[in-house]
């Protein structure tokens, strides 16, 4: 019997028994049992010709075939299929053929197999050292990102921290001075500047405060009634001296929702909301405008905050609610929380999607993109949940027990 013989009568039984023992499942069997057949089919030319080139490219399809998960767990699956073929194809050999006839069928196939599998190893190989390269120029960027971060926050720490420093300072050397030559009317102007830089100091380390809070899960909600109305009459009122310096107008439109009682943090809600519009005069031009709207949405009330300032391009739209986000180059920045495209440890957004999210709601930014001349604007969206009842079930029977009484 010759060797094409043999190899032929062995096909059918080699090909049932290596797809029964690789191939789970009949979906996977079927698939798998036409990549054995062609990979038979150039088995046969190989042996024929003695030319191992006929293999190579069913050989790069299996060495490169390797999955996402099999690379990341480090798993070599194809070579340990062909190892599995070659030990399968010698039993099969073994059981179907006589002793000659199976001995000059495995010292024909045995070279081929042999390079099959070194060319195999070779592609997984050089498939796995790609994917680690990927995974670590990944990790690199990453790395690089973070490194920016932490240089943009510790420059504009130093930035924040050292204005009002000096302010004290300067403030504290002229009230000694003065103590023996002013009355109280200028003391008392002299006091107002440190009480202003205390402030600001105060108001980074609370922020710095929230946002440590808010990664560990620490952040804790005094879930009471309220209405949105009252917040952004608040919002109104505080805001009237920093919009009327920076001659911005803020209009307020009546939407369905801002009277509905709902469940929440008023506190922190309003913080959230503060900083959202106050981030929206910061980065409006003198003389812009700035809109709240909103609308009721099945189980959520929406609150909009649109302004008419300089945007914000696609790239940064999500980077600016991650810790130490910031826009522009950060050297450039004015001082001031509202000053025009004024500067900040980059905190308040973080801060804020975290408080939105511990009331199970949402918050993302559309703009066109970023333009210091076309002014096309940004408009955050915000997402609460319109809670009928209090979420925390220890709220819920505190209001529970009042409502008894």
């Amino acid at each position: 019997m010759t060797i094409q013989d043999a190899l032929q009568k062995i096909r059918p039984i080699w090909a049932e028994r290596v797809a029964r023992d690789l191939a789970s499942g009949e979906g996977v069997r079927v698939g798998f049992l036409e990549q054995l057949e062609r990979f038979y089919d150039l088995l046969e030319q190989t042996v024929a010709t003695g030319n191992t080139a006929w293999l190579d490219p069913i050989l790069y399809d299996w060495g490169r075939s390797s999955t996402e998960s099999n690379l990341e767990e480090g798993s070599y699956y194809v070579s340990f299929v062909m190892n599995r073929i070659i030990v399968l194809t010698i039993e099969v050999a073994r059981e179907a053929l006589n002793k000659e006839d199976a001995l000059e069928v495995i010292a024909a196939i045995m070279p081929v197999f042999t390079h099959s599998l070194s060319v195999i190893v070779r592609y997984e190989m050089e498939t796995r050292v790609t994917h680690i390269s990927d995974e670590l120029g990944k990790t690199q960027e990453k790395l690089q990102e973070l490194d920016h971060k932490k240089s943009n926050f510790i420059s504009v720490t130093a930035h924040e921290l050292k204005t009002p420093l000096t302010l004290i300072e300067g403030y504290a050397t002229m009230m000694a001075d003065m103590m023996t030559e002013a009355g109280q009317t200028q003391m008392d102007g002299f006091i107002k500047g440190m009480r202003t830089g205390i402030g600001r100091m105060k108001r980074i380390i609370e922020d710095m405060l929230d946002v440590s809070l808010i990664d560990n899960n620490l952040l804790k909600l005094n879930i009471q009634p309220m209405w949105i109305s009252h917040l952004i009459t608040l919002l109104q009122n505080d805001l009237k001296s920093t919009l009327a310096q920076r001659k911005q107008h803020l209009t307020i439109n009546e939407f369905e929702g801002t009277d509905l009682m709902i469940y929440g943090d008023s506190g922190r809600l309003y913080q959230a909301i503060y900083n959202v519009t106050t981030n929206a005069i910061k980065f409006t031009p003198d003389g812009g405008i700035i809109t709240v709207d909103g609308r009721m949405l099945p189980g959520f009330v929406e609150i909009t905050i649109t302004d008419t300032g300089i945007g914000i391009s696609p790239k940064d739209q999500t980077g600016i609610f991650e810790k130490f986000g910031q826009l522009g180059r950060t050297d450039l920045h004015s001082s001031g929380k509202t000053k025009f495209k004024g500067g900040g440890p980059g905190l308040g957004l973080s801060i804020t999607k975290g408080i939105i999210e511990a009331h199970g709601g949402t918050i993302w930014v559309e703009s066109e993109g970023c333009d210091e001349v076309k002014l096309p604007g940004s408009t955050f969206h915000i997402l609460l949940p319109t809670h009928a009842e209090p979420t925390d079930p220890r709220v819920a029977k505190l209001f529970g027990d009042a409502e008894k009484k």
